[in-house]
């Protein structure tokens, strides 16, 4: 009760000092045609700048130059640009605002307001993103941004919302690979390695599938568990094993695919619910609108990140043959069918 107590001071000074919130006017949003703007455009542009000034922070675990960052910082831009500089958002990469577990749990008591997390780590806070570390659910890239976007997609985004948190956008993230501190050239490699996970418990059915040990992990802790031998893997895709240096520890990467894990950008609902009709609809706008931006970074920096590690000696195995894996792993996802039965069966529609 002290500690409840201690949060809901801590909560309300935040809020108090940061979510200075008024009531602002309906209207919709501006359109600049080059002409005089009518009273009732006027009118909407007044209330897009004229209401209270806000600022918010964004965390973020990746560096500055990482896609999902450039794809935070698109975001920033937009919102402060349609807001004619009244919304001003602070991105903060490099985990200064903390690992992705306890952002999390910030952004729920509205101590941040916007964060970028991976889905994977969401699943602890929300069930149906548990969804996503199932294996081999998506055949490619292409197949994924048709279920994001379809409507099932978006009721996945809007369901954060009995998690106190108000899903915005789904950003790219592409394939998940292994890489590991011994060659790996199969399954049977993978035997009783132990393999830092994103925590939640589809992750661990899924290393226990493969026949592998699953360890759990913030993000951050694994460069160094791989130096000292903590574990003997980890998994992630390209631009992530390069831009955290991992493949400075583990230079065995195999190209298994076993997951495509979106990232959602989302904002606390403690702000989000003290904002304008208009706010809600120009940042919500603004986010959709930085997805085209975060994903073409994501396709160059992808590109880069595989030369790079080639170039620095890495060896890169390509799996020619995925149904071994998929058969391995089979029994992961017929546990778990039931659970996300909507989602799996939209992800199957979005094949065609």
């Amino acid at each position: 009760m002290k500690m409840f107590k201690k949060y809901t001071t801590v909560l309300t000074t935040i809020i108090g000092s940061s979510l200075v919130l008024t009531a602002c006017g309906g209207g919709t949003a501006p359109t600049n045609t080059g002409t005089t703007a009518t009273p009732a455009a006027a009118t909407a542009a007044a209330a897009k700048t004229d209401g209270p000034k806000l600022n918010f922070r964004l965390a973020e675990t990746h560096p500055a130059d990482y896609p999902t960052t450039i794809g935070d910082k698109k975001f920033a831009e937009l919102v402060n640009q349609a807001s004619g500089g009244r919304i001003k958002i602070d991105v903060f990469p490099s985990s200064q605002l903390g690992e992705e577990k306890a952002v999390i749990e910030q952004v729920q008591l509205g101590a941040i307001e916007f964060t970028r997390v991976s889905t994977g780590a969401l699943g602890g806070f929300n069930k149906q993103y548990e969804v996503f570390s199932l294996p081999y659910i998506f055949d490619n890239d292409e197949h994924q941004w048709r279920f994001l976007e379809s409507e099932q997609g978006t009721k996945l985004l809007d369901s954060l919302e009995s998690s106190r948190m108000k899903g915005l956008a789904y950003y790219s993230s592409g394939a998940r690979h292994f890489y590991t501190k011994k060659p790996v050239k199969s399954i049977a490699d993978l035997k009783g390695l132990k393999i830092r996970v994103i925590q939640n418990k589809v992750n661990i059915d899924l290393m226990n599938a493969l026949g592998a040990n699953a360890t759990p992990m913030p993000y951050g802790d694994v460069f160094n568990a791989l130096q000292t031998g903590i574990i003997d893997a980890a998994e992630n895709n390209y631009p992530s094993y390069f831009s955290s240096n991992h493949f400075q520890q583990a230079k065995n990467l195999i190209l298994d695919q076993h997951q495509r894990v979106p990232e959602v950008l989302l904002i606390s609902k403690v702000a989000w619910d003290k904002l304008s009709a208009d706010d809600k609809a120009l940042i919500k706008k603004a986010a959709l609108d930085s997805v085209k931006t975060q994903k073409e970074e994501w396709a160059k920096f992808e590109k880069d990140s595989e030369a790079k590690v080639r170039a620095a000696g890495v060896t890169i195995t390509e799996v020619s043959d995925l149904k071994p894996w998929q058969e391995a792993v089979k029994p992961v996802i017929d546990k778990y069918r039931n659970d996300y039965k909507e989602t799996l069966e939209a992800i199957e529609k979005a094949k065609k």
